[in-house]
């Protein structure tokens, strides 16, 4: 009980403690990084195509892009889930 306490407060402590060290960073994504290279590298090109739907802030993105990765995990798992359903009623009809 004492172990699972100390590793149960350790995981707490790791979740909470970067909230309160400032590093002074900014939250950018990859996107905006390879928007400005490529201007660097090549000013005069011209995307292929335009985004079908721009959200109105940075946080609705920021929003779709989790909404987006938990439809995928959901999918992940559930295909997952599935086919181990599946394997243990074969399994059992086997027995």
């Amino acid at each position: 009980m004492k172990k699972t306490l100390i590793l149960l407060s350790l995981v707490v402590a790791l979740c909470i403690i970067p909230f309160f060290i400032d590093h002074g960073g900014e939250f950018g994504g990859a996107d905006g990084q390879a928007e400005a290279q490529i201007m660097e590298i090549a000013p005069d090109y011209t995307p292929w195509f335009e985004s079908l739907y721009k959200p109105a802030s940075g946080e609705i993105e920021s929003l779709l892009f989790t909404l987006q990765g938990c439809l995928g995990t959901a999918v992940i798992f559930y295909i997952l889930g599935y086919y181990r359903r599946t394997r243990k009623d074969h399994e059992s009809k086997r027995s």
